[in-house]
């Protein structure tokens, strides 16, 4: 079965026991720091994913990394992936819950790529925009390439918005070449 499969599942059944058991809030934020710490520590997302070692060690590291900062329902899930040998998968399935926690909640990711990044003003201005489009609440991720010169893209869900000036160039460039008066 492929990894999305086996996180999808798993997060799934994650998502309605929070959800039941009304821990919706705490188990997603163990999942964040679940995903942060592999993030940063890609030693121990290595050993989750090396199948020399043995799932009661692979626990054991666990729950002494996150015993007292998890909520007991994110530990005793972790303890069951081990126990199932599904622990090469906690990470994909800490990040499946993330995706499913935002649809549940009913957030619209954006994506805004600029050349220089944004300033509080313009933040604010993005997420009014994108609220006020979605009609629902927004995380807005921002990522900065110079390649775009200057500009933005905009992508929320599956619509992008382009404005960056290489985008322009572009357009320009290509309209030069088809000019039949031109020649190239």
């Amino acid at each position: 079965m492929s990894e999305s499969k086996v996180a999808g599942r798993y997060a799934k059944s994650l998502i309605e026991l929070a959800v039941e058991l009304n821990v919706l809030e705490p188990v997603k934020s163990d999942m964040d720091l679940l995903i942060s710490t592999c993030a940063a520590h890609r030693d121990l997302a290595a050993m989750l994913k090396n199948p020399v070692i043995h799932g009661y060690k692979k626990l054991s590291v666990l729950k002494k990394i996150f015993g007292d900062s998890m909520n007991k329902l994110s530990i005793s899930f972790i303890d069951i992936i081990t126990r199932k040998g599904r622990e090469e998968h906690i990470e994909g399935i800490a990040r499946q819950f993330v995706n499913l926690y935002k649809i549940n909640k009913g957030i619209e990711v954006a994506v805004i790529t600029s050349a220089n990044g944004l300033d509080a003003k313009l933040r604010a201005e993005v997420m009014a925009i994108v609220k006020r489009e979605t009609k629902s609440e927004v995380e807005l991720i921002e990522k900065v390439n110079k390649d775009l010169i200057g500009g933005f893209i905009l992508r929320v869900g599956d619509k992008q918005f382009d404005a960056s000036i290489a985008k322009s160039l572009r357009a320009v460039a290509k309209e030069f070449r088809s000019n039949p008066m031109v020649k190239n």
